[in-house]
């Protein structure tokens, strides 16, 4: 059983609509233990690998109507 932690940062997230969105949102899948998000469009997820992987958060977030920023 492995934790680990990951941040998206997303283009069109601001205000607390959308930090609620997200957090419910996240907090419903299984394995995710801790979800915080920040006024500059940050999410933190904490997770359990035995329960989600990563890709499942990112597709979450999407399905959500968050698009990721790109990285350079």
């Amino acid at each position: 059983m492995a934790h680990l932690s990951t941040c998206f940062s997303l283009e069109n997230a601001s205000g607390k609509h959308d930090e609620k969105r997200l957090k419910q949102g996240l907090d419903a899948l299984p394995g995710v233990t801790s979800v915080s998000v920040s006024g500059n469009g940050c999410v933190a997820v904490d997770y359990d690998t035995t329960g989600i992987r990563h890709d499942e958060i990112r597709q979450r977030v999407q399905q959500l109507g968050y698009q990721l920023r790109q990285t350079e």
